[in-house]
């Protein structure tokens, strides 16, 4: 796994360009207004096992996403930010007793996070299980 700083999203496809035949799963988490971010890179994807994604009914019409599974090596509260920006919603990283770290996202935002997940290279199809309703 290689982790990268870089100055453009550009930058981040050339060095995508370049080492695609041995890191082939990549994703650039833009940091913000200076225009600076991180790729990550792995020869696999972030997932050993199976990644769950759940939707939890809270009061009325409104609903939680919750995310677990994802390995432990990655900064969920930067993956969180990224879900964030993406959906347009907001999230967060909450410690549960049994499961560990679960991102937390509001809304039912269960194919936006499969569809993310597998365009990142975080996981792959067949390692995202689907629950609720």
């Amino acid at each position: 796994m290689s982790i990268q700083e870089v100055w453009a999203q550009h930058d981040s496809e050339q060095l995508q360009e370049k080492t695609s035949s041995v890191l082939p799963y990549a994703h650039y988490f833009h940091s913000g207004v200076m225009a600076r971010g991180l790729v990550r890179r792995s020869g696999r994807s972030g997932v050993h096992g199976l990644v769950h994604i759940r939707i939890q009914q809270r009061n009325g019409r409104k609903t939680l996403t919750t995310v677990q599974g994802l390995s432990a090596e990655y900064d969920l509260k930067k993956i969180v930010r990224s879900c964030k920006k993406e959906f347009a919603c907001n999230g967060t990283v909450i410690e549960h007793p049994e499961y560990g770290e679960v991102l937390q996202l509001q809304g039912d935002q269960r194919e936006n996070i499969c569809q993310w997940l597998t365009k990142v290279g975080l996981a792959k199809p067949d390692q995202l299980k689907v629950h609720g309703f």
